[in-house]
């Protein structure tokens, strides 16, 4: 039960990204994907580390998760500094 719920949260995030790609794409509105991507990525990297985690995969699988998540944070934030 809770797989397909962490499953529902990373499809729904994934429509999210692709539904915002394509209304900026079409309309010129709304943010770029440069500007979320890295954000939605580092979410996305955290989802698949906590579904590893739970599915009782290898600790190797948890940590490659999390470090997907710390450089797509780091990229995000170093997109963000002034």
């Amino acid at each position: 039960m809770v797989l397909h719920l962490i499953d529902l949260v990373i499809v729904m995030t994934l429509l999210e990204g692709g539904v915002l790609a394509l209304y900026h794409r079409q309309t010129g509105k709304g943010l770029a994907p440069a500007e979320f991507v890295p954000t939605l990525a580092a979410g996305l990297a955290l989802m698949l580390a906590v579904r590893a985690g739970v599915s009782g995969a290898g600790w190797a699988w948890v940590a490659a998760g999390l470090s997907a998540a710390g450089l797509a944070h780091l990229a995000d934030v170093r997109r963000r500094w002034r």
